[in-house]
């Protein structure tokens, strides 16, 4: 079902030495292009990168937040030509929600990493860090990245209690049910 797929999907940073089979690779990049498009004008692409060299140097893309992806034996890179479409960013974010749901249901653990407006060091974004290290034209933009692996750790589902049910309002702003 497809909730408890939602249930069991959490932010994985902790990942086993282990590699991604490419035929998982394949299910993930099949489902990030079968991922929904604004006016199917797919203004995204995806560096699927799985050089351990890389994936250490991705992880310094920025001072907070990325550090941890050192360790994924796999990482894609979500950028968008923004001339293609006026919603690139919503866009990309829909593709990279299908590919954690894809990772959560081949068993891997996965986390967003965000680049865009993000800084790798005063006088260098973290995006301009990233393309330079994966030569990424001047026309893209990085969104994220996502870390991807067999997961260390075990999480819960986060309990029914801690739904935000508060912020749902019917048939018009503030009618609660």
């Amino acid at each position: 079902m497809f909730l408890d797929l939602l249930k069991k999907r959490r932010s994985i940073r902790q990942f086993q030495n282990k590699p991604v089979e490419q035929d998982k690779i394949d299910a993930l990049v099949e489902a990030m292009l079968r991922s929904p498009s604004s006016r199917s004008l797919n203004p995204w692409e995806f560096v699927v990168v799985t050089n351990p060299q890389t994936i250490g140097k991705l992880s310094q893309s920025k001072p907070h937040g990325a550090s941890f992806m050192r360790n994924a034996p796999l990482a894609v890179v979500v950028c968008a030509d923004p001339a293609k479409c006026d919603v690139w960013i919503e866009d990309c974010s829909i593709a990279t929600l299908i590919l954690h749901l894809e990772a959560a249901d081949l068993d891997l653990g996965s986390c967003w990493i965000q680049i865009r407006k993000r800084e790798h060091s005063p006088d260098q974004s973290a995006e301009a860090y990233v393309k330079n290290l994966l030569g990424i034209g001047d026309e893209m933009v990085v969104e994220a990245i996502v870390a991807i692996g067999y997961s260390k750790e075990e999480k819960d589902e986060h309990p029914h209690s801690s739904l935000l049910y508060e912020r749902v309002s019917y048939d018009r702003y503030g009618r609660k049910k």
